[in-house]
């Protein structure tokens, strides 16, 4: 697999001395600096994978001395579904050699995963990552099309996918079904014969090639490398708890970004990761009671049903201490994006959390700039424009789109997000809306995020999502989609009146619709063309 240029996994130099010390900006160069301790990382000249670096750091904390019977994943839809870390560590380092002698795979090959949540895929995952060869898993809800554009991308040299999704793969590509028997042999079968001698990994060479949910565009691969991924679980320490082994409940998919570093996560800390084939409300509920959950990453329709269901009452959820929400916008939470390897900005502790509607302040070792989008002047805190990141976390470039590349990673290696925010005078990042989806009205621009917020503070609704709509005298107007509570009555016009209460009179909604659900991806984010085609269709049928 061609790899795509890109940033180095060195933390950035240390920031000047004239940088404030309550925002983080300089003023010299322009520049947010993090006010957060810097994590240390290991050289980048290093050889070193990101599984390496995982068991090593675990085998040399206090809970990977008691860590061999602890679960590290269990399959909640299924009793008694579980493997120990001692299997884990077995069937890691028997699939690793398995498929370099007798599948004849190498560093530098990509493996396309096609595949539900399962208890071989974390197996599978820390495998091809500690021979060198690239993981790039989709969405097992792609179709034949979708799937055949992200082979164009990634060019893999074999697919890893269950039996009932494997009919959408491309002809001719070598195929491992998951659920078969030759599955099986490559997990258990621990004679290993003849030593191979271990893969030189750099930490500069890719290791995940992660598929952007293209709600606003066409797909693109955005490579990670094994330095960005080692980056990314860098700042978690082990902490000293009565706990010792925590629960953590991933509701998140492993073919996303958010998914996988929760997964490196789970395994670097000795926790336990409790899934579900099929996640539903009320079976995560039962999930968190019945394993006394303690952390939970959830993408942002979960936390709005948890605020605003009755059910949560009927479960015993005081295990629960920690929810992080990522994937899509909330209005307050962390911020980052797949290019971004999942994370930028962080809320730590309960003092930040009190910020209302800032997703926190630059992680560790991380570079930003609010950039004037018309003029590309630097701006100062208060200000607004678009969002530049560099750090040891920004991604390698996107495979097999060069042109891609080079429009948002610049020279320096800043990576432009295309996101409209602004840090305050405390250093806090505040997001407003992605630069694309604003909404021309007149001569305004309005955010969809702050208009669907307003939405969903109503407590007849359940769920929004605001789209633009033409207009021949202001060129666009706000649309809301809505999503009545069950039994709700909420007209139209009482919809329009609650959002003109709340906002300036060119951000009003001025035109609603009531839908069953509001179309979404895996990581929670809002299909925006799907509802933009449906309001120019004009058209009465259900989503």
């Amino acid at each position: 697999m061609a790899g795509a240029g890109g940033s180095a996994s060195s933390p950035p130099p240390p920031p000047p001395s004239s940088v404030d010390p309550r925002n983080g900006f300089c003023s010299t160069t322009r520049t947010f600096y993090s006010l957060r301790p810097p994590n240390a990382l290991p050289p980048s000249s290093q050889h070193l994978s990101v599984t390496s670096y995982i068991f090593a750091r675990l085998s040399s904390s206090p809970a990977g001395k008691s860590v061999a019977e602890t679960p590290a994943v269990i399959n909640s839809s299924r009793e008694g579904a579980s493997i120990t870390y001692g299997e884990f560590f077995s069937q890691v380092r028997s699939l690793a050699w398995n498929l370099r002698s007798r599948l004849g795979l190498s560093k530098g090959e990509a493996a396309f995963v096609l595949s539900p949540a399962r208890l071989d895929i974390p197996v599978l995952y820390f495998a091809l990552l500690s021979i060198g060869v690239v993981v790039s898993p989709s969405n097992p809800a792609s179709t034949p099309v979708e799937i055949s554009r992200q082979f164009d991308l990634i060019r893999p040299s074999i697919a890893f996918a269950t039996s009932a999704e494997a009919h959408k793969l491309p002809r001719g590509v070598r195929i491992v079904l998951l659920d078969q028997d030759q599955f099986y042999c490559l997990l258990w079968n621990d004679n290993v014969g003849v030593p191979l001698p271990a893969p030189e990994i750099l930490q500069s060479d890719p290791a995940a090639a992660l598929f952007t949910s293209g709600t606003t565009g066409q797909v693109k691969a955005a490579v990670l490398s094994h330095g960005n991924l080692i980056a990314l679980i860098a700042e978690y320490e082990e902490i000293d708890e009565r706990d010792s082994h925590p629960v953590t409940f991933l509701t998140v998919p492993l073919f996303h970004v958010f998914g996988l570093t929760m997964l490196l996560r789970v395994i670097v800390l000795g926790h336990t990761m409790v899934f579900l084939e099929r996640l539903d409300f009320f079976s995560l509920l039962r999930a968190v009671e019945r394993h006394r959950v303690k952390f939970m990453p959830v993408s942002p329709p979960l936390i709005v049903a948890m605020v605003k269901s009755d059910a949560v009452d009927k479960f015993d959820l005081s295990s629960l201490e920690v929810v992080g929400c990522g994937g899509a916008p909330l209005g307050k939470e962390g911020y980052g994006l797949t290019e971004s390897g999942g994370q930028a900005a962080v809320t730590d502790g309960a003092e930040e959390a009190l910020v209302h509607g800032s997703v926190g302040r630059l992680g560790s070792n991380m570079e930003a700039r609010i950039v004037d989008p018309v003029t590309g002047q630097s701006l100062p805190p208060g200000q607004r424009g678009e969002l530049w990141l560099r750090g040891p976390t920004i991604m390698k470039g996107y495979l097999g789109d060069d042109g891609a590349t080079a429009s948002t990673l610049d020279s320096e290696g800043w990576l432009k997000t295309g996101d409209l925010c602004y840090f305050n005078e405390d250093g806090f990042l505040f997001i407003v809306d992605r630069l694309k989806e604003l909404i021309k009205y007149k001569a305004y621009q309005v955010p969809p995020a702050e208009l669907e917020r307003v939405l969903l503070s109503h407590p007849e609704i359940s769920d929004a999502a605001v789209v633009p709509y033409p207009s021949e005298e202001a060129g666009e107007i706000p649309m809301a989609y809505v999503v009545r509570r069950p039994g709700g009555t909420l007209s139209a016009e009482q919809v329009m009146e609650f959002v003109a209460k709340t906002v300036a009179p060119y951000k009003k909604v001025r035109r609603v619709a009531f839908i069953e659900s509001i179309p979404k991806s895996a990581a929670g984010k809002i299909l925006r063309r799907e509802l933009i085609t449906h309001a120019l269709s004009g058209s009465a049928s259900k989503l």
